[in-house]
């Protein structure tokens, strides 16, 4: 009896988030981290599903007992030098993301981008840049394209769209914050008492 298709897919996308994790610099993970660690406030921003990711590491650096905000929140404050921002953007391109990023170097925050693209707009200006693979070929319309491979059966570009960026974008921002716990001491507990309780 064959596993479901959805079970299969799960599979699919496990084994390519591990062939990705394999080629991703250890030193570019190092220099995120130290960012991380010496900043005074971090910002996290994306657009769209790379903002979710952007809004859960935030989310978690909280738990942490860093000081981290979400650009856009109503309670986001003034960027000040000393602050950085780590952007989430498979393009590195996407233009209101690259605006704010430009404006964080202006102000004199550093910036700190988790990208599939170093060539780019905001990977020209960031400090730090890790670089996930998207391991996809450059296509006119990324839609029709991912039909087209299911209809031929050709699964390299399995995900619609940047699922398989925001998907590794999510499972590296948790693994960054694990190996945070790790450097600061944080147990499981102190994170649970930062955690929100009036939901």
């Amino acid at each position: 009896m064959t596993d479901h298709p959805v079970k299969n897919m799960m599979r699919l996308m496990a084994t390519k988030i591990r062939t990705i994790a394999d080629v991703i610099s250890d030193e570019q993970i190092d220099a995120l981290i130290d960012e991380i660690l010496n900043a005074n406030r971090i910002y996290t921003m994306g657009a769209g599903r790379s903002g979710l990711v952007a809004k859960s590491f935030a989310m978690r650096l909280m738990h942490l007992g860093l000081s981290a905000f979400v650009v856009g929140e109503t309670v986001t404050p003034a960027m000040k030098p000393g602050d950085i921002i780590v952007v989430f953007s498979g393009s590195g391109a996407t233009k209101t993301v690259a605006d704010i990023s430009e404006t964080t170097k202006e102000i004199g925050g550093r910036v700190c981008l988790v990208t599939s693209k170093k060539e780019s707009r905001i990977g020209r200006i960031a400090d730090c840049i890790v670089i996930i693979e998207s391991q996809r070929d450059k296509v006119a319309d990324e839609s029709a394209e991912f039909e087209i491979r299911q209809m031929m059966g050709e699964h390299k570009s399995f995900a619609p769209l940047g699922t398989i960026f925001e998907t590794t974008a999510m499972v590296f921002a948790d693994a960054i914050i694990s190996r945070l716990m790790e450097i600061t001491r944080c147990r499981p507990e102190d994170l649970q008492c930062r955690h929100a309780n009036i939901e």
